[in-house]
């Protein structure tokens, strides 16, 4: 499994205020991040895996939602985790 409950744990202990802290922005859109760049490799190997394709979408749309609310709440933090995650160019 390439989720484990470690990689998790950092992943909120590096982008939200704590490994407990699963529900701040940053912290989900780290996770979601993670999942995406995920799902992007295995879809470079299995072309024809629609229902990944699928919940690739639906992911990127989750975590586009979460990035427009922090955007329009703290513009400061958006551009913090834009930065630190290589989101855009």
């Amino acid at each position: 499994m390439y989720l484990t409950k470690e990689v998790k744990e950092s992943i909120f202990e590096k982008h939200g205020k704590g490994k407990n802290d699963t529900g701040s922005s940053e912290g989900q859109i780290a996770l979601f991040t993670h999942r995406i760049n995920h799902l992007t490799e295995h879809l470079k190997r299995n072309r024809k895996d629609f229902n990944t394709e699928r919940s690739l979408v639906m992911m990127v749309g989750k975590r586009r939602s979460l990035l427009d609310y922090l955007k329009k709440t703290d513009i400061s933090r958006y551009r913090a985790i834009i930065k630190e995650l290589g989101i855009r160019k």
